[in-house]
């Protein structure tokens, strides 16, 4: 059967997604974490303030999500909360947190630099910014 929707740009950006994450999501096992997991890592690496409520506006991911995900990331032992003042509290990489970080970041990193390879060089430049445009639209 041939593939009447493969040029259809909403049909080809939702299978290129689930190719590539897939791909990630099996390269990040490797290390025993979750995108989103990696993510939260990622995105805290030099923050003190970070709260979970502002970790998943960032990461759009919403808040019942947010309770098991960075449950299952302090339980690891790569997490760990600090008041930061009444009724706030600081998510911060612990050290085990850190190393783990680090690999994801080099996991990631690899997995950029091949996705990019994919992309004829005189499209590269373009990428980012038009997926951008897409979900950043008003």
């Amino acid at each position: 059967m041939t593939d009447v929707l493969r040029h259809r740009p909403g049909y080809t950006l939702r299978r290129a997604a689930n190719a590539m994450m897939a791909e990630l999501a099996r390269r990040l096992a490797t290390i025993d974490l979750r995108i989103a997991e990696a993510s939260v890592l990622l995105l805290i690496e030099h923050r003190t303030d970070a709260t979970a409520s502002e970790i998943g506006r960032v990461l759009d991911i919403q808040r019942a999500n947010m309770v098991p995900l960075l449950g299952r990331l302090e339980e690891a032992g790569l997490i760990e909360r600090r008041p930061i003042d009444g009724k706030s509290q600081a998510v911060l990489l612990t050290a085990l947190g850190h190393q783990r970080r680090a690999e994801a970041d080099a996991i990631t990193t690899a997995f950029e630099d091949d996705l990019m390879a994919r992309i004829a060089p005189e499209h590269r430049d373009h990428l980012v910014p038009a997926l951008g445009a897409l979900w950043r639209a008003d």
